[in-house]
């Protein structure tokens, strides 16, 4: 048995019943060690950052679990039939979808998930740069083998926008909005951004790597103009503690898989109706900004495809596929 094994086991013995004690007894018999290895594990674990009591006549017991996005406390009470039965956290990388793409290409499942604590090249849109200090924020990327054309990629990225954008509400209770075609925002500052990547063939996609960045407890000095975290934005409504950023992957995880069924059973349509619901920039003047040219007009509809619809001031509709969308208050 390995050590990683090991710990889970022990560690899972002790989430059972967080409230009372488990004798080092019981932990030898549900682990299948001795004490000297139970004792040499827990210690392990406390350095890991577990808070873990022990009394000597009453055993040990669980009092903190550290704020990492350590595989086994995601998937404890994880919610999923396939999203996260594979997780794989990293101290730091450049990027998550990199790593992430590098091994789908080579097999991996659907639904496997990869975290980082750090990225030190972290991808945005277009070439951008996402900031990704450590312990601080949620750098993961999810692995999809979806049957669906190359141009319908952007069902996927809307997909993905909801369900980052319901997450957040669902932990913090704060309205996070979605603005075309993937940037989640909080009183109007971004706090959540999407990259979405693609390997096809001829006419179908091979796979999809979703790759989602969250500023969760990111100090807003450490991100650029016009970007928030979650933390803050809570800390205006007088709520000052950290975020549990292993909640908030868990219900990422939870939701995507939610939605990314929900697509497959029903297709697109319930996607963009809740994408729907969760903007407000459908009749809003906008600024589109595209590679060879900008114009203005306003924000009309999401068609079938997950294209946004802009009617321009001469009255004309215009598809947008892909771009930067500024919006002009």
């Amino acid at each position: 048995m390995t050590q990683a094994t090991l710990d889970e086991k022990i560690l899972s013995a002790l989430r059972h019943d967080a409230s009372s004690h488990i004798s080092g007894e019981e932990l030898c018999k549900i682990a299948g060690v001795s004490r000297a290895a139970i004792w040499k594990h827990i210690e392990g674990l406390r350095e890991e950052g577990y808070s873990i009591e022990a009394s000597p006549h009453l055993g040990y017991r669980l009092l903190n679990i550290p704020d990492r996005l350590i595989p086994s406390e995601i998937k404890w009470k994880l919610k999923t039939r396939l999203f996260g039965k594979e997780i794989i956290s990293y101290k730091s990388v450049d990027s998550t979808n990199d790593i992430a793409y590098g091994l789908a290409e080579k097999g991996l499942k659907e639904g496997s998930v990869i975290l980082a604590e750090e990225q030190e090249r972290g991808k945005g849109r277009h070439g951008r740069s996402w900031i990704s200090p450590p312990k601080s924020g949620i750098y993961l990327s999810a692995i999809l083998r979806p049957q669906i054309a190359p141009s319908e990629i952007s069902k996927v990225t809307l997909l993905a926008a909801v369900a980052a954008a319901k997450a957040i509400r669902d932990v913090t209770g704060l309205q996070a909005m979605i603005k075309w075609p993937n940037d989640i925002l909080v009183n109007h500052k971004k706090v959540c951004g999407i990259l979405i990547e693609m390997k096809a063939e001829q006419d179908t996609a091979v796979f999809v790597v979703i790759g989602i960045g969250v500023n969760v407890n990111t100090p807003v000095k450490q991100l650029p103009k016009g970007a928030s975290s979650l933390r803050e934005e809570l800390k205006n409504g007088a709520r000052e503690e950290c975020i549990s950023r292993i909640e908030l992957a868990r219900k990422l995880i939870e939701r995507l898989e939610e939605d990314y069924f929900l697509l497959k059973k029903d297709g697109f349509k319930p996607i963009m109706d809740e994408w729907k619901h969760m903007t407000d920039m459908l009749g809003s003047r906008v600024k589109v900004v595209l590679q060879n040219r900008t114009f203005e007009g306003l924000a009309h509809n999401i068609d079938p495809d997950g294209a946004l619809v802009v009617r321009r001031d001469a009255g004309t509709l215009e598809k947008i596929l892909s771009g930067d969308i500024v919006m002009v208050r």
